[in-house]
């Protein structure tokens, strides 16, 4: 069940994608697949994307996997090009102007600052968080109008997300203003490690 609705949620007008990759070295496993208390991180970023946004898709090259979600699925139209692919594949697959994008491994999305990075989207082609100099490109917003620098830097074999940042109008996201709705360690958790992992199962039952 949304938590908000009607036609002034300006979250209406924006997709939630997903970004699903394959198995992590690292962790010997698929990250989406990891438990926190018994629950997926897959299943616990879904249902926190659907709190927020009326639609809500998945970007992962493993589609059967992931169908008992029950949510619209796309797999990459470029494979092997990791998140910039997925960018590109997300904008190419909604029918929104933008869409806010999340990585599968971050389990602890605040609705308060995302649905903040929604309303001070304005004219802007990208919402970005920035926390001591360092981005967030995968808890942002980005509008259709980033495909073409996409598709650019696509062509030029170049991969790094924040390389179309110079050829659009960004709007960061300071960590004053993140600070409003919490803590930006928290917010932006991701899990790369099995440290971090253990790291996540204890922030989370706190």
């Amino acid at each position: 069940m949304k938590e908000e609705s009607g036609q002034r949620n300006p979250c209406n007008s924006i997709t939630g994608v997903i970004l699903a990759g394959g198995s992590s070295e690292r962790l010997g496993q698929k990250k989406a697949f990891l438990e926190i208390g018994g629950i997926r991180l897959i299943d616990m970023v879904t249902e926190e994307m659907k709190k927020i946004f009326q639609r809500v898709i998945l970007v992962t090259n493993e589609r059967k996997d992931y169908e008992y979600l029950g949510i619209p699925i796309v797999e990459d139209l470029i494979k092997g090009l990791g998140p910039i692919g997925g960018i590109y594949t997300g904008l190419m697959s909604i029918s929104d102007q933008a869409g806010f994008f999340v990585a599968c491994d971050m389990p602890s999305i605040n609705r308060q600052l995302v649905r903040y990075m929604v309303s001070i989207k304005n004219n802007y082609a990208a919402v970005v968080p920035m926390v001591a100099n360092e981005i967030e490109p995968l808890h942002a917003i980005y509008a259709r109008s980033c495909l073409g620098p996409i598709r650019d830097l696509i062509d030029s074999k170049r991969y790094q997300i924040r390389l179309f940042y110079d050829h659009i109008p960004v709007r960061y996201v300071k960590e004053d203003e993140i600070r409003r709705f919490g803590s930006p360690s928290r917010t932006f958790l991701n899990i790369n490690t099995t440290d971090e992992l253990a790291e996540v199962q204890s922030l989370m039952k706190s």
